[in-house]
């Protein structure tokens, strides 16, 4: 062991350690050279986002010097449904209602910063949408509507929240975007995003943070935040998302917002952007977020059609099935109000409760259920399969070293056994608590676990809808004070202080059908919304 010393008594070990130090600065340097083009890119998308938003309300007023004495709020307060046939029958022009959406976008993202893209494509398709015939008109002729900033739109960029993204636009809109279009949509903003998408919170260097409109201090949920904000406060009538651990179900459920997870490739995935592509063991898949169940249901049936299995022949051609839907019979419901890794929240508990009640005495029978296999399911299945490289292609976006020793993971055999319970028990659906309420902005990261209520049906690729069925009250609040967890860990810690504060904020349960049943998982959501719309709160 060399004792303490002078280095120039030692010359030989003094000029092999500047020698390191030397290599070890210039590699620095050289990185910091490297990446430097790709930070310069953020001030740039900043203004770019600028104009685009100058431009959207550039529009926005042309439209309304052809309709000077406009009121927005009727047409706002309007149904996906009532609205998509308003426009069909000419009762209101396009020019009005795309005007109304605009203008009132741009006040919810003044608030909350959740626009980060104006699609300005959306003056000249309104213009070509006047010239179809009546017959040619789709199911959404006319309807407004946003973008999660993943999707694929020709000349913009789908940044996924990454400096390495911008810069590079799509060279033509994505499948989903395709069929939407073709359907009378008008695709008119791309909305904030977590970077890499891969958090429940959301923010990013590029655009900053979006906040919860409900209560500024607590985020919207991720990855789909921007969607679920904007749709919350009446900035957008339907929205896209997409789901890896509950990107759509997180937002809708923290937002008081609908959310629809598909099946894997029940809608195309083809031409929408992701900081990790190739993953099998965990699903991530589009899906609609809306304002009510059936919006939901009516952007299925524009979606599932024969242009999106002839732009995508990997999608299956499943058309909407509409006598699933509207079916009256009783539904065999199972029921687990805690999956067994996260302790639910009073409010999740409560809400559990209520809408079980609901649906027994509509006539529905209701089934104890328990999650089989949480722990590894949670631990093994979804981490594993979402890091099955050791998460070197996420880290490489991020340039950090990574560490190779996480595990690989495997969902098969897990599935089988899951619908084997299922089956034994002679399900039709499933209902369980979704996460809520709202976690504060920057929590997300401190309780991690506590997504576990989403992302397993990630590793199962089952269906899942959320519906808000109640709000948190004073004795929701109160409890929350002998909120232990299931481990106590720092977690459950976290996730205790997270959603304190929270009276008021929506409550929402998930409603889970086995794989390729979205009608029959809709059904249920419809259902439960019908029964809790009216109900009062607790005193």
């Amino acid at each position: 062991m060399i004792p303490e010393m002078d280095l120039l008594s030692y010359p030989l070990l003094g000029l092999l350690l500047l020698i390191l130090l030397g290599a070890a600065l210039l590699a620095a340097a050289l990185s910091y050279r490297q990446h430097a083009p790709a930070r310069n890119k953020i001030p740039r998308a900043q203004r770019r986002r600028e104009v685009a938003l100058q431009q959207m309300a550039a529009l926005a007023q042309r439209l309304r010097q052809q309709e000077p004495g406009l009121d927005p709020k009727p047409i706002l307060e309007l149904s996906l449904v009532q609205l998509a046939q308003k426009l069909q029958a000419d009762e209101l022009s396009l020019e009005s209602v795309l005007c109304s959406y605009l203008e009132e976008a741009l006040k919810v993202h003044q608030d909350v910063n959740c626009l980060t893209d104006f699609l300005g494509e959306c003056e000249e398709q309104l213009k070509a949408l006047k010239k179809l015939k009546k017959s040619e008109r789709g199911l959404l002729y006319g309807v407004p509507m946003s973008l999660k900033d993943v999707y694929d739109c020709k000349g913009h960029d789908s940044t996924c929240g990454l400096a390495q993204f911008l810069e590079k636009p799509a060279a033509k809109d994505g499948v989903a975007v395709k069929v939407l279009k073709a359907q009378g949509a008008i695709p008119f903003a791309k909305t904030n995003i977590p970077q890499t998408l891969l958090s429940f919170d959301c923010s990013n260097p590029i655009y900053g943070q979006t906040l919860n409109p409900l209560n500024l201090k607590k985020t919207p949920g991720g990855s789909s935040g921007g969607e679920a904000a904007l749709l919350s406060k009446r900035g957008s009538i339907l929205g896209m998302g997409t789901d890896t651990g509950g990107s759509i179900r997180l937002p809708s459920s923290f937002c008081g917002v609908y959310g629809l997870r598909t099946t894997g490739n029940r809608i195309s995935y083809n031409g929408i952007a992701s900081a990790m592509k190739g993953k099998k063991s965990v699903s991530t898949v589009a899906g609609p977020l809306a304002r009510d169940v059936d919006s939901l249901a009516l952007c299925l049936r524009a979606l599932m059609n024969e242009d999106m299995h002839r732009l995508d022949p990997t999608v299956p051609p499943m058309p909407f099935r509409e006598e699933v839907y509207s079916s009256t019979r009783p539904l065999r419901i199972g029921y687990c109000e805690s999956d067994g890794y996260t302790q639910p929240t009073p409010s999740m508990a409560r809400a559990m409760r209520l809408t079980s009640g609901l649906l027994q005495d509509a006539g529905h029978e209701i089934i104890s259920f328990s999650i089989p296999r949480i722990e590894y399911a949670i631990n093994q299945l979804y981490k594993g399969g979402l890091f099955a490289d050791g998460g070197a292609t996420l880290l490489e976006k991020l340039y950090v070293p990574w560490d190779s020793s996480v595990g690989h993971g495997g969902n098969g055999e897990y599935q089988q056994e899951f619908i084997a319970k299922w089956r034994s028990l002679d399900l039709d659906v499933l209902l369980v608590p979704a996460l809520d309420p709202a976690l504060y902005i920057g929590y997300p990261e401190k309780a991690p676990e506590s997504i576990s209520y989403t992302t397993l049906y990630n590793v199962l690729d089952f269906p899942v809808g959320v519906v808000p069925v109640t709000t948190v009250t004073p004795q929701d609040e109160e409890e929350l004070a002998f909120y232990k967890g299931y481990y106590g860990d720092s977690s459950d810690k976290n996730f205790k202080e997270a959603v304190r504060g929270s009276v008021g904020l929506p409550v929402a349960v998930q409603c889970i059908g086995l794989p390729w049943e979205e009608e029959l998982c809709l059904r249920l959501m419809k259902e439960v919304e019908t029964l809790t719309k009216n109900q009062r709160e607790p005193e």
